[in-house]
């Protein structure tokens, strides 16, 4: 048995930073992660990166105008094998600067508890046993598959990490699942030329976002030619040799219904990575829905175990894992200060254009009992808008009207993933609306729009 100060379990954004850490003051480091094209973490290899490389690429295709569905098939797979080249670039730079560190020791293979000090790693050519003083899960989430007849035995249906891998573009995608994840695909490949369908099982459209928002995202969509079937459930899938075929039936009427695709996306969400560990030898309590269950500090109930990331079944962002990398880091190197108080989490849904929100919607303001007052503007009206050709969408702010504090903003326009994260520092900062209203900005740029979007409250 090899003993080590610390044994991560998962090279995602908070146990490949922690490793660095620990290392850097002298720990001697186990990192274990069970897939050497997952060096990284889900981020830069399946998740955020990835993505966000085929949604520049497939803007960059409606630029081209292609005539024909082959040349933009061609384009797809020019994009895919972009997206490639910058995975694997990342993957490395990320393995070798923890592999190059003389403190930390790389392991591949499947890890799984023994003891509460003890994890076995089964290895392609072996197994053997780790001891760690202190030991940290970092496991993540994966995608959640629904017990749907012919749902594995169907050689076109996908997951996202795996229809990321696909190099012919699909004529027909069919995506089951309208979450955040699933629109992104569904915009991403309508973009670059597919023709896209998503199947949702309830009949509400986003039904966490503002109702007036989610009705704007829906038709901003169905421009783009994406097909909606709402209040519909997915019944099987069945393959008849050239297409797959998707059977469903309405949720109201039972009037059963197929429909052909060439390519099925599952995108019906993801639960914590944590079936395989073996946490019951360690004693490690989890969550009804399997998440490792932890204090503000983010320890489990074991005093030398910690979890960080999506595997805690928080929000699963790729920047929530790396604020926990700061809270463990805190207690083990620092003053032991700071706790899980994530306040005004931003997010964005990298859709066309993109979607982003910080805070309470109008609806939930309400039913917390705030005096809301509200404010909205057309992107049509911001001038940044007009200049790029993309007048699309809406500005939305939620003001406590007592106290005049930003209780909440949904932005629907080009570049709000980078406007929320001004409106996240007023928030935090606990300014006034009036700060952003009268803010200075440069021109023309997206981010000036809070000028007016904030200068409506009345």
């Amino acid at each position: 048995m090899k003993n080590y100060d610390a044994i991560i379990i998962g090279f995602g954004k908070a146990g490949k930073t922690l490793a660095a850490d620990l290392a850097n003051h002298g720990n001697k480091v186990a990192l274990i992660e069970q897939s050497k094209y997952m060096y990284g973490g889900t981020c830069i290899n399946v998740g955020c990166l990835p993505t966000k490389s085929l949604v520049n690429s497939s803007k960059i295709s409606q630029y081209k105008q292609f005539k024909t569905f082959e040349q933009k098939s061609q384009f797809y797979k020019e994009a895919i094998a972009d997206k490639n080249k910058l995975t694997a670039n990342l993957r490395t730079k990320n393995f070798d600067k923890l592999n190059d560190h003389p403190n930390v020791v790389i392991y591949t293979g499947k890890a799984s508890f023994v003891s509460s000090y003890e994890v076995k790693v089964e290895m392609e050519q072996e197994t053997i046993h780790l001891f760690g003083t202190q030991i940290f899960i970092n496991t993540g989430s994966k995608a959640i598959i629904p017990d749907i007849e012919g749902i594995h035995d169907n050689k076109r249906v996908y997951l996202s990490d795996s229809l990321l891998d696909v190099t012919k573009l699909p004529a027909r995608l069919s995506i089951i699942g309208g979450g955040y994840i699933g629109l992104e695909f569904a915009s991403i490949y309508a973009n670059f030329g597919s023709k896209v369908t998503v199947f949702q099982d309830t009949a509400n459209f986003l039904p966490r976002e503002d109702d007036e928002l989610a009705a704007e995202v829906k038709q901003v969509m169905m421009e783009q030619g994406i097909v909606f079937k709402l209040g519909v459930i997915t019944t099987s899938l069945s393959d008849n040799g050239t297409e797959a075929i998707l059977h469903y039936k309405d949720a109201q009427s039972g009037e059963n219904m197929q429909y052909p695709a060439d390519a099925i996306l599952l995108a019906t969400g993801r639960k914590p990575n944590t079936e395989e560990l073996n946490l019951a030898a360690a004693r490690i309590v989890t969550t009804p829905k399997g998440a490792v269950k932890v204090d503000e500090l983010l320890r489990t109930n074991i005093p030398n175990i910690w979890a960080m990331g999506d595997v805690v079944g928080g929000l699963q962002f790729t920047y929530v894992s790396l604020d926990d990398y700061r809270i463990v880091r805190e207690q083990l190197l620092g003053n032991g200060e700071r706790s899980t108080d994530k306040r005004n989490i931003p997010y964005s849904v990298f859709i066309d254009p993109a979607f982003s929100r910080v805070g309470l919607s109008e609806k939930e303001a309400k039913e917390q009992g705030f005096d809301v007052k509200v404010a909205k503007l057309s992107v049509a009206a911001i001038p940044k808008a007009q200049v790029i050709q993309e007048p699309k969408g809406m500005l939305k702010a939620v003001i406590d009207g007592k106290t005049d504090q930003i209780l909440g903003v949904t932005l629907f326009c080009p570049e709000s993933y980078e406007m929320i994260n001004i409106v996240k520092i007023a928030m935090d900062a606990g300014l006034p609306y009036t700060f952003l209203k009268n803010q200075i900005f440069t021109h023309p740029t997206f981010s000036e729009a809070l000028n007016d979007l904030f200068g409506a409250i009345q």
